[in-house]
C-alpha cells in the first residue's frame, strides 16, 4: 500500500473517480450524470466557443458585432500601425445595405482643404451651435463630430473611464458618462455630457427620485460638464431600464450612485419626474434655466407617435431639447435581456429616417442638434448618419476595441479578460497608454472621414447629402439614399467658416 501512494499517477486517478462519483449522484446536471468526467468537456467547450469562433474558425467578415477585417481597422489605427488592406476588397459590394459613396471627378486636394485647427489638422467640429435654438447661457460648438457614447463608471473599470477621458481632453471630443452619474475618474481634462437615466444618480433623493437642487450644485461644481442629455431609452433595451450586477457595485460606485454595496442595480424603466411629453420640456426648461447648459434627450425609437406629439409640441411652445440622440436597435455596450437586444426598437438607420423627417415636417430640423449612435465608429457609416441629418456622432464599442477590448462579450457578468469591463485586476490597465490608443484612433477617424469629404467634393462632411450615398439592394440594384428620405441639408452653414 505504502508503494502504491508513492506513485504519482495514483493522484489523478484518485481525483477522477472523487469527480466521477459526483457527477453520478448530484441531480442537477444530466450530462454529468449520464456521462461522468467527459460531460464536463461540454461545459468547457460552450465556455471557449466565441473564442474558439472569434481566432480560428469564422471568416473575416462573419463575426458580429465587429467582424474581423472591423476591429483589425480599428486596432491599427490606436497602435498607429498599417491601416491598409491588400488585394482589394473581400465585401461582396452587391449584398442587400451595402453602402457606396458617390466621389467626385473634382476632388477637393487635400493640402488645399479647409483646416479646422492648425493644432491639429484632423479636427472637425460640428457645424451647428449647441444651444443656439434656445440660446442657452452656455451654449457651444462641439469640436469634434465624433465622440464617446454613454458608458458609465460601473459597467466600465475605472481605468477604461479614465483613459478615455484623457484621450477626449487630448483629441477634444466630448465624453458621454452614461447614467452612472460624474465619476472623478471622468474629470481628467474631457469634456463631459453628463447622461441622466431614470436612476438619476449623482442626483437624487434618498426615495431615488430627481434632485434638481443636486445637479445644479455639481454642475456649477465641474466646469467639464458642458451638457446634459436626459436618457429616454438606449437601444439595447428600451424601456426596460439599466442594469448593473451586484459584483460590479464597489464602495465607490454605490457612494457615486446612492446604492447599496454588492446588490445589484435596476434602474427603473421609467421617469418618475415627468410621465409626458409637455413635462419633458417642463423639467428641460428648468434644468437648462438653472444650469445655463445645452439639455437634450437620448431615445431608442419605437412607437413614432412620441416623436409626432414632441415635434408639434416643441413647436407649439418654441421650448424643448437642445439636441436629441438616436440610438438604434444594434448599440448596445450594457447587459439586457437577449428578447430586448434583438427584438425591441429599430436599428439607426430606420430611427433617424423616421424621426428627422418627422421634425422635417414641422421644419425644426435645422434648429435641433443631431447626434446619431450605434455602430457607427467607421467613417463610412458616420458618413451615412451625416447624410441623413445628423450634425454628430458618438461611438461606444469601437471606443472599447481602441483601448483593448477583444469582444469577449463577458461585459455583462464582471469577467472581462482585458479588465475594460471589470473592476477586478485595474493595475494591470495602463490608462496613459489606452489614452494614447484612443486618441490615435479618433485622429485616424476624422482624417478618414475628412479624406472621404474631400473625394466627394466636400471640406466638411455635413455637406455630404442622401443624394451622395448608394444602397444596394441586393443582386446588382442600387438606389440612391434620396430614393428613400429626403434631406434638405446642402451645404454647412455660412457661420461656420468664420
Amino acid at each position: 500500500m505504502k508503494y502504491v501512494f508513492t506513485q504519482w499517477w495514483i493522484y489523478p486517478v484518485l481525483f477522477l473517480i472523487i469527480v466521477a462519483m459526483y457527477d453520478i449522484f448530484q441531480k442537477k446536471h444530466t450530462i454529468w450524470r449520464k456521462f461522468p468526467i467527459i460531460g464536463h468537456f461540454r461545459n468547457f467547450f460552450e465556455t471557449i466557443g466565441p473564442e474558439l469562433r472569434q481566432y480560428l474558425f469564422s471568416g473575416d467578415q462573419e463575426e458580429q458585432p465587429f467582424n474581423r477585417n472591423e476591429r483589425r481597422a480599428i486596432y491599427s489605427a490606436s497602435k498607429k500601425q498599417n491601416e491598409n488592406f491588400g488585394f482589394g476588397t473581400t465585401q461582396d459590394q452587391n449584398i442587400a445595405g451595402h453602402i457606396i459613396i458617390k466621389q467626385s471627378n473634382f476632388p477637393v486636394l487635400n493640402e488645399k482643404s479647409y483646416v479646422f485647427s492648425k493644432d491639429d489638422p484632423t479636427i472637425i467640429p460640428c457645424a451647428k451651435v449647441l444651444g443656439e435654438w434656445r440660446d442657452r447661457e452656455k451654449k457651444f460648438r462641439p469640436q469634434s463630430v465624433i465622440n464617446i457614447s454613454a458608458m458609465s463608471y460601473g459597467s466600465l473599470g475605472k481605468k477604461a473611464i479614465e483613459a478615455l477621458n484623457k484621450g477626449a481632453e487630448s483629441v477634444n471630443c466630448l465624453h458621454n458618462t452614461g447614467e452612472g452619474g460624474v465619476s472623478p475618474h471622468h474629470l481628467h481634462g474631457g469634456d463631459l455630457i453628463w447622461q441622466l437615466g431614470t436612476g438619476y444618480f449623482g442626483a437624487r433623493n434618498t426615495d431615488g427620485s430627481l434632485n434638481i437642487k443636486k445637479l445644479v450644485e455639481k454642475c456649477n461644481q465641474h466646469d467639464a460638464i458642458k451638457a446634459i442629455e436626459i436618457k429616454l431609452s438606449q437601444g439595447a433595451k428600451p424601456g426596460k431600464g439599466g442594469i448593473l450586477p451586484g459584483k460590479k457595485v464597489t464602495q465607490e460606485i454605490a457612494e457615486i450612485r446612492g446604492i447599496p454595496v454588492g446588490e445589484t442595480c435596476l434602474s427603473p424603466n421609467a421617469h418618475s419626474a415627468f410621465s409626458n411629453i409637455s413635462e419633458m420640456i417642463d423639467i428641460i426648461e428648468e434644468i437648462a434655466e438653472k444650469t445655463g447648459l445645452p439639455v437634450g434627450i437620448k431615445s431608442a425609437v419605437g412607437k413614432t407617435e412620441f416623436w409626432y406629439e414632441l415635434a408639434v409640441e416643441m413647436k407649439r411652445r418654441n421650448q424643448g431639447p437642445d439636441f436629441i440622440s438616436i440610438d438604434g436597435g444594434e448599440g448596445g455596450t450594457g447587459a439586457a435581456p437577449l428578447s430586448f437586444s434583438d427584438h425591441v426598437s429599430v436599428p439607426f438607420r430606420t430611427g433617424i429616417r423616421e424621426v428627422y423627417g418627422i421634425f422635417q415636417e414641422v421644419d425644426l430640423h435645422r434648429s435641433v442638434v443631431w447626434i446619431g449612435s450605434g455602430k457607427l465608429g467607421f467613417p463610412e457609416q458616420a458618413i451615412y448618419a451625416l447624410a441623413m441629418g445628423c450634425d454628430m456622432v458618438q461611438i461606444a464599442r469601437e471606443a472599447m476595441l481602441s483601448i483593448g477590448c477583444i469582444q469577449a462579450q463577458k461585459c455583462h457578468n464582471g469577467q472581462c479578460p482585458v479588465n475594460i469591463a471589470s473592476h477586478k485586476g485595474q493595475w494591470l490597465v495602463d490608462a496613459e497608454h489606452k489614452a494614447w490608443r484612443f486618441s490615435n484612433y479618433i485622429r485616424s477617424f476624422r482624417k478618414n472621414l475628412l479624406a472621404l469629404s474631400n473625394a466627394s467634393g466636400y471640406e466638411h462632411p455635413c455637406q455630404f447629402t442622401t443624394q451622395d450615398i448608394l444602397i444596394a439592394q441586393g443582386g446588382d440594384k442600387f438606389t440612391t439614399l434620396c430614393d428613400h428620405f429626403d434631406n434638405f441639408r446642402t451645404d454647412v452653414p455660412e457661420v461656420f467658416w468664420n
